[in-house]
């Protein structure tokens, strides 16, 4: 098995966590195609956990989410930086 990964870098929202990191995509798969067949648990590397409020809880080099607790993922690279252009408007 000699597939190409690349890393990812997603955000990750639960119920109490806001979680930031990398996971590993096979060249070509979507997301969506990635967390409809992963196992229970998603890795993630580099990941920054936060509590819904923004304080830091962690900074680890490698942890599990458990995918059912998953509410919200995103590529890091599609969320808008509202707050920048609202300044860049002003």
């Amino acid at each position: 098995m000699n597939e190409q990964t690349d890393k990812t870098k997603v955000i990750i929202l639960t119920t109490n966590h806001r979680i930031k990191g990398n996971i590993s995509l096979y060249s070509n798969v979507r997301l969506t195609d990635y967390i409809v067949e992963a196992k229970p648990f998603i890795a993630v590397t580099d990941a920054e956990v936060k509590d819904i409020n923004g304080y830091l809880i962690f900074n680890a080099s490698f942890l599990n989410v458990q995918k059912d607790r998953i509410e919200i993922i995103v590529p890091a690279d599609r969320i808008a930086d509202r707050r920048r252009k609202e300044v860049m408007a002003s």
